[in-house]
Order: structure tokens, then sequence, then C-alpha cells
């Protein structure tokens, strides 16, 4: 029987687990995962899931690898250097549709061409000003393009390719290529989204097939694709954004293997993010509208996923406002006092030891920075490039690291691409020092809620007299905001539209008074009324209070810290592709083919045709990403219109899916 060896590369850990030919779970393993060099992080888990299960490398037959990389690196803004080509648009789309913020100072271009939605060209395309803007950007790591109207001819976007292509050699992102579908400045996110993660995805598909050849493994390496799809690595390595919310999609595979429940909220918590979707009938819905990470809205087709900036790893903030005060978390990672003390114990002791010897709190308490080696610096200013040489290799107290508050900005723009990690107080921590987890460095972690227990509230009274008082904070907090988090995500959910947005719902005193079961003159209860799988490393820690606050049953599935991996594993390989069939005059039917518009005297010829090529292309995609017994599947959606008395072709669009199971090695 096949063995089968499925990885997660999340934010916090790896996980490795080797499935027996997709049945019984062999054996399980974590490692730490290594921002720095991947391949490090990647061999450790498989290492230690090869000597757990005794197997030989080479009966290994399939590999398959999700990733939460992507969905984190949107959430906290983080990326490569990259240029937008933005080919017939206005510059005022920048900021209207969100695009400014997604550049986050790097360099765009609009140029003039594009089409018109029939597909003529609307305005020459200014190669002229495209090679003067290359002449200038020649150090971004990558390029997004996305002309008006490409999706009905793309020429524009290709010859803009070319160009880059040729004359620079750089990764160069498509928006047609990422979507089928119009809205252009949609389109433009997702191939701005698409530019910044190639470096970051590659380099993780690199390291993954390194340490399998150096492990002796010789098998293929599938992808997860944010709809919990398969698709082979070059196919991923050309389109990453397509692994957004790859981990969790891999989770809920896995969530419905180990547990086969067919009605639940699946709720999967990392170091970074918990991300929830609804099982129903045994299968997650795709989003139609495109997948939401943090702030951004892509074009990409993948699991009506949630995703909040909520795991163990998020960062913990005081909240000096009202008399009480308290604390929050998210939505940022940062590295857990308790773990990065793992890594230089006198530095991170002795800091907080002259910390806790303070009579007067500081906001830099507890906290700390170190840079990431290996990282291009490609675009920073003087400042930025002044303090990370300051920060040096070591990690350093951040009242050592920042002299002033102007620099502040500086680092946070390290953070943002990278370059940059911060150390501070986090869930994580909570743990270690309640007992619930015990693998870094506990007495850190006391030490630095200690230091967070003595701000002081409106009131005047310290948040927290002892450590441990402050750490049950924490996690009452993390049960709080996670509560939140389903409650929004049942209330979007529902069949019935209750008039109110879903996270005004979720905090609503009703909703809230609701789950304490409020007896008064009135009689209210609230609650899910279907269980919460909880996964996730910590979820064994956090989810039995969830369950409880919530008023559901908590299911904990064994295995269900390495979901993702098993998830990656268990999955098919299905591949999509849509067209669009239009009619700009009477008579004339309009196929819109990637190479350009071709047009036909019947509607039914033209449906066909168009049908017939985009068969074949998902057949050929289904095939090179690895997939054997392909069954394909054609949809079509036409709208027709009455005009006196007759009815009037308008649009039509085909869709096709290829499906089949991922190819094993012999």
């Amino acid at each position: 029987m096949a063995l089968l060896l499925g990885v997660d590369t999340g934010g916090t850990y790896t996980d490795a687990v080797l499935l027996r030919d997709e049945r019984d779970v062999v054996a399980s393993a974590k490692s730490l995962t290594t921002k720095h060099d991947l391949s490090l992080g990647i061999g450790r888990a498989i290492e230690a899931v090869l000597d757990d299960s005794g197997v030989d490398p080479s009966e290994v037959a399939m590999a398959s690898l999700s990733t939460t990389l992507a969905t984190n690196a949107l959430v906290e803004g983080q990326g490569s250097r990259v240029a937008l080509i933005y080919i017939g648009f206005k510059e005022r789309d920048l900021e209207t549709h969100g695009l400014g913020d997604a550049l986050k100072g790097d360099p765009a271009l609009i140029l003039a061409g594009g089409h018109n939605h029939a597909g003529g060209e609307a305005a020459p395309l200014d190669i002229e000003a495209l090679d003067a803007f290359l002449e200038t950007h020649s150090d971004v790591s990558a390029f997004a393009v996305a002309a008006q109207f490409a999706t009905r001819n793309p020429t524009h976007e290709l010859a803009v390719m070319a160009y880059i292509s040729d004359k620079l050699r750089a990764p160069v992102s498509a928006s047609h290529q990422l979507s089928a579908k119009l809205n252009g400045p949609k389109r433009a996110m997702t191939a701005l989204l698409n530019a910044r993660l190639i470096g970051m995805i590659d380099g993780l598909i690199g390291s993954a097939q390194g340490t399998m050849k150096r492990l002796g493994i010789d098998a293929p390496l599938m992808v997860v694709r944010g709809d919990g799809a398969l698709i082979g690595s070059d196919m991923a390595r050309e389109r990453p954004i397509e692994t957004i919310l790859s981990g969790p999609a891999a989770s809920i595979v896995g969530a419905r293997w180990l547990t086969g429940v067919d009605h639940a909220l699946v709720s999967d918590i990392g170091g970074t993010t918990t991300d929830i979707a609804v099982l129903r009938d045994g299968r997650p819905a795709i989003d139609p509208m495109g997948a939401q990470v943090g702030p951004y809205r892509t074009m990409v087709e993948a699991v009506a996923m949630r995703t909040h900036g909520l795991g163990g790893d998020s960062e913990l903030h005081f909240k000096s406002e009202g008399l009480q005060g308290g604390v929050t978390l998210g939505p940022s990672r940062v590295v857990p006092v308790s773990l990065i003390a793992m890594d230089a114990p006198e530095v991170v002791h002795k800091a907080l030891d002259a910390q806790m010897r303070s009579t007067v709190p500081n906001e830099h308490d507890a906290r700390f920075v170190r840079a990431v080696k290996g990282l291009r610096t490609d675009g920073l200013g003087a400042r930025e490039m002044a303090l990370l040489a300051h920060i040096g290799e070591t990690v350093l107290p951040m009242a050592h690291a920042l002299k002033n508050r102007i620099e502040a900005q500086a680092l946070k723009r390290l953070v943002e691409r990278g370059l940059v990690q911060i150390a501070a107080l986090t869930p994580s921590d909570a743990s270690h020092a309640l007992g619930r987890v015990n693998v870094w460095d506990s007495e850190a972690a006391k030490k630095a809620l200690a230091l967070m227990g003595r701000r002081r509230t409106g009131s005047g009274d310290m948040l927290a007299p002892e450590p441990g008082v402050m750490a049950q904070l924490v996690i009452d907090q993390l049960t709080h905001q996670t509560s939140l988090a389903l409650l929004e995500t049942a209330f979007a959910e529902e069949s019935e539209n209750f008039g109110v947005p879903s996270a005004e719902l979720a905090r609503h005193v009703l909703t809230q008074r609701g789950l304490s079961g409020h007896r008064g003159l009135m009689r209210i209860d609230t609650g899910l009324n279907l269980p919460v799988v909880g996964l996730g490393a910590s979820a064994i820690s956090y989810y039995p209070a969830v369950g409880e606050r919530l008023g559901c049953e908590a299911i904990l599935p064994e295995h269900g810290g390495v979901a993702n991996a098993i998830g990656a594993v268990v999955g098919r390989v299905t591949m999509r592709r849509q067209g669009t069939v239009t009619a700009p005059s009477e008579g004339c039917f309009r196929v819109h083919f990637e190479t350009g518009p071709e047009d036909f005297a019947e509607s039914a010829l033209a449906l066909d045709a168009l049908e017939t090529h985009l068969k074949t292309q998902a057949q050929s995609d289904a095939e090179n990403s690895g997939a054997e017994d392909i069954h394909v599947h054609a949809t079509r959606a036409v709208k027709m219109a009455q005009a006196e008395a007759r009815e009037v072709f308008i649009e039509a669009v085909i869709t096709v899916e290829a499906s089949g199971r991922p190819r094993i090695a012999a």
C-alpha cells in the first residue's frame, strides 16, 4: 500500500504526517518553522516523521504541501517589493479601489492602452512609457500587469509581459491568467498580490523539493490550493495567489477525514490566524465573491473562509480606556517572549530583570527585535538601512533598538518587509505560564506577564497583581475573541437575513447576555446550534472553554494538530477553466479566447467552440498537475433577454472542471 507524505508550513510550526493509502495515520511530527531558511523546519519535520514510522524514504509515493505563509503575509502586510503596470485605467482607481494601500509605497505605472467590452482596442499600447518605467524600476522582485477588459482581449497584457520578460527576465503576473471575470481593479489587486507572493512560495516549494531530494524521497510534489484541491508544484510557483487559504482549506479536508462530521463550524487556530468555515453535507462552500484575506478581496476561488488575525502568537495590547482597562489580541503576529528566550536567554532575561527593577512601566517592556537573515533590502531608505544595521544579528531589547519615536516608522517598514521580527507577549506565553504547555521558557513568560500586569488602568489600579492572574486574563480574552469570530461566521452563514451586519450581531448586548443565560423579566438564550471542530496544536488548550461559552459541542479530534498536513494528501486534483461568449451585434457571437476574440455566425457554434477549447485546457491542466482518472464536466450559464416578442442572446459563461486522483509514483 502506498505511503503518502503531507507537509504543512505555518507561521509558527511546520507539520508532517505520513498516511498509508489514505486510510491510516502512520506517524506525525512538528518542528518550528524557520523563516530565514524554510528547508530547516521542513527537513526536521519530515526527518522526525520518518524516524518515528521507521519507513524507508523510498517508500513514499506522493508528497503534498499546504501552507499558511501566503495567507499570513497578506494579513500581516508582508511580501516582496513589486511594481504594478495598470493599462487603460484611471489614476484615481489606485486610491478608490484600495490598490494604493496594497502597493505600500511600491511603484505603479498608469499606461495608455487597454480594450473595450467587446474586445476592441481602446487605445494603442504606450511601449515607450513602459520602457522608461522599467529603466527606473528594475530593482523590483516581480511585476503585476492588469489591462482594461483583458478578459475580453488580453493582447496588451501579453505584450507587456513579453516586453518585461525580454528586458529584465523578471517574473510577471498577468491578471487575465488569474481570473476570467470582469472588474479590472479587482483583477489588478489579485495580480499585485500574486506578484508579491511569487518569491515566498517559490522559496517554499524549492525548500520542500530540496529537502525531499536530500532525504531520498523521489515522489511527485503537489500543493494545496485555496479551495482544497491539489495542483502541481510548477503551477503553484506561477500562481502563488491560489495558495492563499491553502492551509485552512487543507484543514477542512482534514477535519472531514478525521471526524466524519457533515455539519459543523471548523475552526483552525494557528500561530497567526484563526480560520473558520462552515461544513455542510461534508463539503466546504466556495466563496462566490473570491477569497478575502485581511483587508484584501481577491478573485481567487477559495473556500468560504473567514480569517481573523487571532492565534497563539497574536500580539497582546494593553487597553487603558475605562476604569477597568483590559487587553486585546492581534491582528499582528509576534514571536512569543518564551520562544525568543530559547534563542537568546541571556539577553532576554537580563533585559526582563532590569525592566522589573524599574519602578515605572515602559511601553517597550518585554519587547524585543531581531533581524531576519538572507532577505533582499531593495527599496529601503537610509533610516531603515541604518536601523537594520543597528539591530545587527542579535536579539535586541526594543528600548535599545529605538533611539527615538521617528525610528518607530522605520521599524514598521522593516517588519512589513519581513526583514525584522518583533517579540512580545502572546497567548502562547500565557499557556506556558499556566503550565498548559511546557516547550519554551516558562520563566521568561512569567516575567513578561508580570511586566504587563503592573500597567495601570483608568482607576489607577494594577491590571493584574500576579503573573498567573495576568495569564488567565489573556486566555479569557482569547476565548472571548474566538467566540466572537465563531458567532460572526454563524450569523453571516445563516439562511435568514437579520438585516444587521454579522459582526454587529455577534457583539450585540442581547447575544452576549444570551450566552450567559440571562434570567430577569426576560429569558434570553443564544448559542451555536452545531458543533465546533477545533483544529490546531493549541486547540485542545483553548476550545473546551470556547464550546462551553457558546453552549455547543467542541470536537477535538486526535491528530487535529496536524489536520492541515492530513488534508494536504487526501484531496483531489481539480482544475477549472472559464470563458465568455458575447454578442456585440446581431448575428455576431464573439468568443473571447486568450489569444484574442473570434467571431461566429451562430451561438451554438460559438458555445461549442469555447467549451471544446476549455475542456482541452482543463484536461491539460489536470494532467500537468499530476492527475489521473480525470473526469471533465462543463456547465453553461446563458443570459437571454426579451426584445420585440423574441429572445435575444446577451452573454454566456462556460465553466469546465477537470478532476482526478493525484498520480502516485510506482
